[in-house]
């Protein structure tokens, strides 16, 4: 099978980091801290951040060589292409995540895209995703299911909204799965409590691959009974209706 031809011999790296305070390199695999070692250029969301993470897979890296592109959300889309510009050159570029993998639930989907339509590789590398290690850890329809991201603010179009994915849980037999801001988790788990049918199943998945990690599948009538506090801590949660 003839192998696809790029327009420059630069490459886009996808790279994962951690996805909270915990050693890299109980989480990352050694692909990453090969890549780190050679790449100087990345697409990051927050300098301070993306150096010590580089720094934490890689203590020997000279920061004074890292070129680091800011991509959120004062970033001026005119200016993305030119992030990919070193590719030209035959320099690789790393998209480098705040936390688990670019481009999923996280900024450089643009940047993905660009690259493709500017005819340079991109590599995507192993990396922890919240979203998968949650469904793995539920126990629910792995073979079927959607992430929504974050639901409406407005309590009552939030509350109308789980009911909604309530119902097409139960009509599609699909697992179900959203995130809210860590400091209203648990203001968001009272509502789904209060809103869903007591024999629906939630999966919460906090703080995934670090010392704290907790990850707890029952129904709403036992998490009425549950006491948990989710606040400020990363949470995925999955629901799914049966019957």
């Amino acid at each position: 099978m003839a192998q696809p031809s790029f327009q420059y011999s630069g490459k886009l790296y996808l790279i994962p980091t951690t996805l909270g305070p915990s050693n890299p390199i109980e989480v990352l695999p050694y692909s990453i801290k090969k890549i780190i070692e050679k790449v100087d250029h990345y697409i990051v969301e927050n300098e301070k951040t993306a150096r010590r993470s580089i720094k934490e897979v890689v203590p020997g890296k000279k920061q004074p060589l890292l070129k680091l592109s800011l991509l959120n959300k004062f970033t001026e889309a005119s200016s993305l292409s030119g992030f990919l510009d070193p590719c030209k050159d035959g320099l690789d570029v790393g998209l480098l995540s705040e936390a688990g993998c670019p481009g999923v639930a996280d900024p450089g989907a643009e940047i993905v895209q660009i690259a493709h339509s500017m005819g340079i590789q991109v590599v995507p590398l192993v990396g922890p995703s919240s979203i998968l290690l949650a469904m793995m850890g539920s126990g629910m329809n792995g073979q079927s299911f959607t992430f929504h991201g974050y639901l409406p603010i407005d309590k009552k179009e939030r509350k109308q909204e789980l009911k909604n994915l309530e119902r097409i849980s139960l009509e599609r037999k699909q697992a179900q799965i959203f995130i809210e801001t860590p400091y209203r988790n648990n203001a968001f788990l009272e509502d789904m409590t209060a809103v869903l049918h007591p024999g629906t199943r939630l999966c919460v998945a906090c703080d995934l691959t670090l010392p704290s990690e907790f990850i707890l599948t029952q129904t709403i009538a036992a998490w009425k009974k549950t006491k948990v506090d989710l606040h400020k801590r990363p949470t995925i949660f999955v629901l799914q209706k049966e019957n």
